[in-house]
C-alpha cells in the first residue's frame, strides 16, 4: 500500500475507497427477498448492508473500532450516489440509502474509481535550496602571527585533501559567509524540514502531496522555539489566540472536578453544556486545524499508523508546518480529549455514546478535512484523531534528529573556510595554511607558537608588583624547572636576572644570636656589617 502513495493526490483516499468497495461487494451476503408480491435474487436490505459494512469497517485497520453505525450509513449513502449500489428498480444518485427493509443490489458495472495520472516531476529548482557558500567576503590577511594549530601532511595527502593537481598549490583565500540573517535561518529550517518529511514518509517526491510554496519557514521556527515549559506554543499576537471563555471551558473539563476557576454554579448537566461550548467554537472554524494545504500530508501518514514510531515522527515533522495559532489550538484540543477520556470522575457526557467515541465524533472533522468533501474524509479523520489523541505528548515534540541537522548546518555556515582558486569545494576543517611547508619549518613554527604564551606568562610574573618577593622567587624557580629554555632565553646571565628579580636578604646565623649567660653582659666590641 505504501508504494501506491506515489501516484498523486488523494491516492490513499481512493485506495481505501476501492479496497472498501471490494471487501463490501465480495463479502456482503446476497439472497432472495420478497417485495411487492415478487422476489428479487441476489439482493439485500438496507439494514443488512449497514450491519455488515459496520462490522467490516470496525475490523479494518484503516478505520478501526471507533466507526459508528451512523458513519456507516453515511458511507452507504455515498455508495448509492456513486452507483456502488442501487435499489431493486435500478435507481441511484437521487435516492437516500435508508436503514430499514428497503431492497438494494449491486450493479453489473464496475464502481471502482481510477487513480489519477502522476504529474511530471518538477525541476529541482522549484524546490527550496539550502544556503551555500555562494556569497562570501575575504578576510584581511594578518602577518607575523603564529598559527594556532599546525599539522604535517605528505604531498599525496595534501593533494587528496584539497583536490588540486599534483604540483604547486593554487593561491587560496580565507573566506567566511556574511552574517546569517533571520530570513536565511527561516529558509534553512523550511528546506531541511521538507526534506526530512519526504524521508520519513518514504516518498521519492512530494509532488501532489505538499507544495513547498505553502510552507512558511517562520512558522516552523516559531513552533520550535516559542513554547512554554509544557511545550505549548506561545503566540506573540494574543488576538490570534482562543477567546478567554473557550480556554476557561477547556480548562474546566480537562481538570474536572477541580477546574471550575470561575466558580460557576454547578447543576445537573453542567459538564455537557461546557463541552457543547467548546465544540461550538471548534466546529465554526473556517478550516480544519490541520489546514487544507496539508490535507494530503496527513492522509499519507495514515499508511504509517501500523508503525507507531514512524507515524509519530511523521506527525512531529508535519505539525511543525502548521501556523502557530493552529498548532496551539490542536495541542490544547488533543490534551483536552485525552484527559476527558481518562478522567474517571467526569460524569457521562452522553446517555447513548461512550465518552471516547463522543469526543472523536465531535472533533474529528474539526481536525482533518479537504476543500472538496472526499468520500472517506470522516472515517479517515476518525482514525488519525484517535492516534493523535493517544500520542499527543509525543507528536508535539520537535524531532531531535531534525533539530540536530539544522544546528549543525548553521554552525557550518558560520565557520571560516579556505577557498582555492579554480576550486568550488570548501574545506571547513582544513588546516590554517596557504602553502605546503617542510617538517623542519613546521617544527620551528611549533616551538615559536608554544613559547609565545610562556614568554608572556614569565613577563607577567616579573611585572607583578603585588606579589611578595619571597613568593615571586619561589614561582620563578618553579618556572625555571618546568621551562628551562624559555627561562634561559629571558635570563641568559645572572646580571640580567639581578636587574629585575630582587635578591634574598641574608639573616644572622643562629649560633651568633645567643649570649653567654655565665658572664656579665658586655656590649659587643665589634661591629657587624651586612652586604647590601
Amino acid at each position: 500500500m505504501h508504494e501506491l502513495l506515489l501516484s498523486g493526490p488523494n491516492v490513499f483516499n481512493l485506495l481505501s475507497w476501492n479496497e472498501t468497495i471490494k471487501l463490501f461487494r465480495g463479502g456482503m451476503p446476497l439472497r432472495r427477498h420478497w417485495a411487492h408480491f415478487r422476489y428479487y435474487e441476489c439482493s439485500f436490505t438496507g439494514s443488512e448492508a449497514v450491519d455488515y459494512l459496520h462490522e467490516l469497517l470496525r475490523r479494518n485497520y484503516n478505520f478501526g473500532p471507533e466507526v459508528t453505525r451512523y458513519q456507516t450509513l453515511q458511507l452507504l449513502r455515498k455508495f448509492l450516489k456513486a452507483h456502488v449500489v442501487e435499489d431493486i428498480k435500478g435507481r441511484h444518485g437521487t435516492e437516500d440509502f435508508v436503514d430499514n427493509g428497503h431492497l438494494y443490489r449491486f450493479p453489473t458495472s464496475s464502481p471502482l474509481k481510477s487513480f489519477p495520472t502522476r504529474p511530471l516531476l518538477r525541476d529541482s529548482s522549484d524546490l527550496p535550496r539550502l544556503i551555500r557558500w555562494d556569497d562570501y567576503e575575504e578576510l584581511p590577511q594578518r602577518e607575523n602571527i603564529a598559527p594556532l594549530k599546525s599539522s604535517v601532511m605528505t604531498s599525496d595527502l595534501w593533494n587528496k585533501r584539497h583536490s588540486v593537481a599534483i604540483g604547486d598549490v593554487n593561491e587560496c583565500k580565507l573566506i567566511r559567509r556574511k552574517e546569517i540573517t533571520p530570513k536565511q535561518v527561516d529558509h534553512i529550517w523550511k528546506t531541511m524540514t521538507v526534506a526530512h518529511l519526504q524521508s520519513v514518509l518514504g516518498l521519492q517526491s512530494l509532488d501532489g502531496v505538499l507544495n513547498p510554496a505553502h510552507v512558511n519557514g517562520k512558522h516552523i521556527v516559531h513552533n520550535v522555539f516559542s513554547v512554554n515549559k509544557t511545550g505549548i506554543v506561545v503566540l506573540e499576537n494574543k488576538a490570534e489566540d482562543m477567546p478567554y471563555w473557550v480556554a476557561s471551558a477547556m480548562k474546566c473539563l480537562a481538570n474536572w472536578p477541580n477546574g471550575n476557576e470561575s466558580k460557576q454554579p454547578l447543576y445537573p448537566g453542567f459538564e455537557r453544556d461546557v463541552l457543547r461550548t467548546v465544540a461550538d467554537y471548534f466546529q465554526r472554524l473556517k478550516e480544519p486545524l490541520l489546514t487544507f494545504h496539508l490535507y494530503e500530508v496527513f492522509v499519507n501518514i495514515l499508511s504509517l499508523l501500523h508503525e507507531q514510531q514512524e507515524a509519530a515522527e511523521a506527525l512531529q515533522v508535519s505539525c511543525l508546518l502548521l501556523p502557530p495559532p493552529n498548532r496551539r489550538r490542536l495541542q490544547l484540543l488533543m490534551r483536552l480529549m485525552a484527559r476527558v477520556c481518562q478522567n474517571p470522575h467526569l460524569p457521562p457526557l452522553n446517555d447513548a455514546i461512550a465518552t471516547r467515541t463522543l469526543m472523536v465524533q465531535m472533533f474529528s472533522h474539526c481536525v482533518l478535512g479537504s476543500v472538496d468533501e472526499m468520500d472517506l474524509d470522516e472515517l479517515l479523520a476518525t482514525k488519525l484523531v484517535i492516534f493523535m489523541m493517544e500520542h499527543h505528548n509525543t507528536i508535539f515534540q520537535v524531532p531531535s534528529k531534525l533539530r540536530c541537522q539544522v544546528e549543525e548546518h548553521l554552525s557550518h555556515l558560520k565557520r571560516v573556510q579556505i577557498k582555492y582558486a579554480g576550486s568550488e569545494t570548501d574545506f571547513s576543517a582544513s588546516p590554517a595554511f596557504c602553502k605546503q611547508i617542510s617538517r623542519v619549518e613546521c617544527e620551528e613554527r611549533t616551538v615559536i607558537g608554544t613559547q609565545t604564551p610562556l614568554q608572556a606568562l614569565l613577563e607577567g610574573l616579573i611585572a607583578d608588583k603585588e606579589l611578595p618577593a619571597k613568593d615571586k622567587r619561589k614561582r620563578l624557580k618553579q618556572f625555571q624547572r618546568s621551562y628551562p629554555e624559555v627561562y634561559r632565553s629571558r635570563f641568559p646571565t645572572e646580571e640580567s636576572k639581578a636587574a629585575v628579580v630582587p635578591e634574598k636578604t641574608p639573616r644572622l646565623k643562629p649560633h651568633l644570636m645567643f649570649f653567654n649567660l655565665k658572664k656579665p653582659f658586655q656590649p659587643f666590641q665589634r661591629s657587624w656589617s651586612f652586604r647590601a
